[in-house]
């Protein structure tokens, strides 16, 4: 684990980036107080599937209807 300032993390971010990657973490410090975590991205290798909460969301009737009093607070008349 490699600790450094904000000024040398921005001058070598680039360098950091692929340390990262390779899986080393990094941490970057501000006046020696650790500050933030660099590390590999460990994303999902599957794709996301589509229709996943199809049938499991209701949305009701009155769905686009804006009650009449919270016209009025938005027209300030509340």
């Amino acid at each position: 684990m490699r600790m450094m300032n904000i000024h040398e993390a921005k001058t070598h971010l680039s360098q950091y980036i692929e340390l990262a990657f390779n899986g080393e973490d990094i941490i970057i410090c501000k006046a020696g107080k650790p500050m933030a975590k660099l590390t590999r991205y460990e994303g999902s290798e599957q794709p996301r599937k589509p229709g996943y909460w199809e049938g499991k969301v209701v949305i009701s009737d009155d769905f686009d209807e804006l009650p009449e009093s919270i016209i009025k607070t938005f027209q300030g008349e509340d």
